[in-house]
């Protein structure tokens, strides 16, 4: 046995350790992720030094993606295999998607990246814009260098023009005029 794995650590001190909530440990140990390996004498759980390096791979399970659930199903169906080849045959297919799914990810992100770059850069020239001009110009300017209907589609849906007869986002539009009729027929039919 290792040096490693003879002291053996109460609930709080593994969360410590790991940077965790005791609230946190309790989960992983109700998914079947950490056991503890015994109990004290007061009845309190007992892990060996071993969880914390399970714990921190859960971690890096977490960031790249895959939530508690999918852990606890992986490592269940880890258990279960035959022989070790079979597993990680399944962890392999497993990662595999995984990888899929972040190259899927970073992609999104790249264009969201480049999105964002491009309507920083179309506000960077707004900054020089004179104050006098009304926010109604904003998605129809031509100054600074900006031509009408060319901003980036990030600011393109914020700019909106907003027309005599077409109110603001999230403003509040009288529309009596138009379920009058309405109540008046609702009123004759009764």
């Amino acid at each position: 046995m290792s040096a490693k794995s003879t002291k053996l650590l109460r609930v709080g001190e593994l969360a410590r350790a790991v940077g965790k909530s005791v609230r946190a440990i309790h989960l992983y140990e109700e998914l079947g992720l950490v056991r503890p390996v015994e109990r004290s004498q007061g009845g309190f759980r007992l892990f060996s030094e071993d969880a914390i390096d399970r714990i921190n791979w859960i971690g890096k399970l977490q960031v790249a993606g895959f939530s508690l659930s999918e852990i606890r199903d992986f490592v269940q169906q880890f258990e279960r295999n035959p022989n070790g080849r079979t597993a990680a045959d399944s962890v392999r297919r497993l990662f595999e998607q995984k990888l899929a799914e972040v190259r899927d990810t970073i992609a999104q992100m790249q264009i969201i990246e480049n999105d964002l770059v491009d309507a920083i850069a179309y506000l960077e020239s707004c900054q020089s814009c004179a104050t006098t001009l009304p926010v109604t110009e904003c998605a129809v300017c031509n100054h600074q260098g900006h031509e009408a209907g060319d901003a980036p589609e990030l600011f393109a849906g914020l700019s909106q023009v907003v027309r005599d007869d077409v109110a603001p986002a999230g403003s509040l539009v009288d529309v009596s005029h138009l379920t009058a009729g309405l109540d008046a027929g609702a009123k004759a039919e009764s």
